[in-house]
């Protein structure tokens, strides 16, 4: 039996959004090393990005626990991933905009493993 799947409408990719429990200031970090603007603000939530691109969305959880990675006490769901053509000097932009370099480094001269200030890992990679 072959069952009728309607046509797809159009769907597009707006944006990931990160929990957190202070939306302002993780857009800000994200505003700051990936130079997008503020698109969107409410009292709980911060969206960046341009008009007709993908953005980067946070939202406020009120009992927000950031991920023990690379301990599972708490998971992490999701990273970003960076691409960068000097790490060196985007690892050392980032901590002074409040990243905190991950203790596990697997592939350093490849890839570097970040904490942003709400504790979520990502990475900066060539």
């Amino acid at each position: 039996m072959t069952s009728h799947i309607p046509p797809a409408p159009t769907i597009r990719y707006l944006a990931v959004t990160l929990d957190c429990s202070d939306p302002v200031e993780l857009a800000h970090f994200y505003s700051q090393a990936l130079g997008l603007p503020v698109a969107h603000s409410t009292d709980g939530f911060v969206l960046l990005g341009s008009e007709g691109s993908p953005g980067l969305g946070f939202y406020r959880l009120a009992d927000y626990q950031p991920p023990t990675w690379p301990e599972s006490t708490v998971q992490k769901q999701a990273h970003l991933e960076l691409g960068v053509d000097d790490l060196d000097a985007a690892e050392a932009r980032l901590i002074a905009l409040g990243a905190v370099k991950a203790s596990l480094q697997p592939l350093p001269n490849r890839r570097r493993i970040l904490l942003d200030p709400a504790g979520h890992p990502f990475c900066i990679t060539l």
